[in-house]
C-alpha cells in the first residue's frame, strides 16, 4: 500500500521532493493543495508539472473519505455516513441554524474514533465497539465534506465545528490536535479556534494536557450528573475519573487557558432531574467560570431512559438561573433521522 501523503509533515515532504530531484518551494504547493484546496487527488494540482503529480502518484495517495449516504432531516439537519480508505463508516452532522439575517450558523458535528470504548449508558455509540481512532486528515475531510454540504444546500459556509460526534476526542488525543491545527492554520482552513469545541466524557489527564498545550478552542464536558454515584451509573468513566479529579483538572485548564467551560447536562426523567440534582450542579460549576447547557434526552433503542417533563426542566433552569448561572436549553435536531445528540451509531452500516 502506497503512503498516505498527508501523513508527513511540510518538513518531511520537502525532504522527500528534495530527495528526489524536486526543487524545494514545490512542498509549500503540495501541502496548499492537500490542506488549504483540499484536492483528493494529484491530477488537481495544476501548478505541477505532470512529471511531479507522477512521481507523487506513483509513491503517495491521498485517503480521501467519500459520503457514502446522506439523509435529510425535516429542520433542515443533514447526516452523512462517510466510508474511509479502509470500509470503516463514521457519521458526521450539519446542523443549520438560520435565522433569516447576517448571523446564520452552520454546525458540523465531527467523529473522532470509529465507535467508541467509553459505554455511557444514553449513548448510541457507547453500545458499539471502538474499532480505531480517526487520523487528522480523516477528521479533516469531516469538515471539508460537511462545509461543501453548508454551500450547496444553505449558500452558507461553516461558521462553528463541535467534536461531538461519534467517540471520544481526548483518547485520540494527538490526531484531534492535529486535525485543530489544519483546520485553523493559515495553510489549511484558516478558521478560527473559538469557533470549535472539543467534547469529553472527562478524562481528567488529558483535560490537564489540554491546559498544558495552551489549547485555543473551547471545551465542553458532558457532565449529566453532579455526584458520583449517579454519574457512575451512566458513564463509567466516572469511576476511574471522579468529580473531583474532573472539577481540578478543569481548574486547572482555565488557570492555562483562560477559557470558559461549558457543562452539557442531560435531564433523564426521575433520575437527575430534581432541584437537588440542580443544586449539585450549581456547586460544582462554582469552581470555574461556565455556561451550562441542558440537553434534551433523544431516546434509543438499548437504553430505557426517557426525557423529562417541560415542567421539571424550567424547574430544573430556573434554579441554576436564579443563581447567575448562564444556562441555555438545547432542542435537539436532526431526531428523525438519528442525527441528534448521542444517536450516531452508523446504522447504514450494511448499505
Amino acid at each position: 500500500m502506497k503512503q498516505d501523503i498527508r501523513k508527513l509533515t511540510a518538513a518531511q515532504l520537502k525532504d522527500w521532493l528534495t530527495q528526489h530531484g524536486e526543487q524545494g518551494f514545490r512542498a509549500k504547493q503540495v501541502y496548499e493543495w492537500l490542506w488549504k484546496k483540499s484536492a483528493q487527488s494529484f491530477e488537481q494540482m495544476t501548478n505541477l508539472s505532470l512529471s511531479t503529480r507522477e512521481l507523487l502518484s506513483t509513491n503517495f495517495e491521498i485517503r480521501s473519505l467519500t459520503v457514502d449516504q446522506q439523509q435529510r432531516s425535516s429542520d433542515g439537519t443533514i447526516k452523512s455516513s462517510f466510508r474511509l480508505f479502509d470500509d470503516n463508516l463514521v457519521e458526521g452532522v450539519l446542523i443549520p441554524a438560520l435565522r433569516n439575517d447576517d448571523n446564520d450558523r452552520m454546525t458540523a458535528c465531527v467523529s473522532s474514533q470509529v465507535g467508541c470504548s467509553l459505554t455511557c449508558k444514553f449513548c448510541a455509540t457507547g453500545y458499539m465497539d471502538r474499532k480505531r481512532n480517526l487520523d487528522a486528515a480523516e477528521i479533516y475531510d469531516q469538515v471539508v465534506a460537511i462545509d461543501r454540504q453548508a454551500k450547496e444546500n444553505y449558500d452558507v459556509p461553516l461558521s462553528n465545528i463541535v467534536y461531538m460526534g461519534m467517540g471520544e476526542p481526548l483518547l485520540n488525543y494527538k490526531n484531534v490536535l492535529e486535525s485543530v491545527d489544519r483546520i485553523t492554520a493559515p495553510d489549511g482552513l484558516n478558521m478560527s479556534p473559538k469557533r470549535i469545541t472539543v467534547s469529553t466524557a472527562g478524562i481528567a489527564k488529558m483535560i490537564r494536557q489540554l491546559g498544558d498545550d495552551a489549547v485555543k478552542f473551547n471545551l465542553a464536558l458532558s457532565l449529566h450528573a453532579a455526584n458520583d454515584q449517579k454519574r457512575d451509573q451512566i458513564m463509567p468513566i466516572n469511576e476511574s475519573n471522579t468529580l473531583q479529579a474532573l472539577g481540578d483538572a478543569l481548574s486547572y485548564f482555565y488557570k492555562k487557558t483562560g477559557t470558559r467551560i461549558t457543562f452539557e447536562y442531560i435531564l433523564f426523567y426521575n433520575f437527575n432531574d430534581t432541584v437537588q440534582d440542580a443544586q449539585e450542579l450549581w456547586k460544582f460549576t462554582k469552581r470555574v467560570p461556565a455556561k451550562i447547557n441542558i440537553i434534551e434526552y433523544n431516546p434509543i433503542a438499548a437504553a430505557n431512559f426517557k426525557n423529562t417533563d417541560p415542567q421539571t426542566l424550567d424547574k430544573f433552569a430556573g434554579f441554576l438561573d436564579d443563581r447567575g448561572v448562564t444556562v441555555n436549553v438545547r432542542r435537539s435536531r436532526g431526531k428523525d433521522i438519528d442525527a441528534a445528540c448521542g444517536q450516531l451509531a452508523g446504522k447504514k452500516q450494511t448499505a
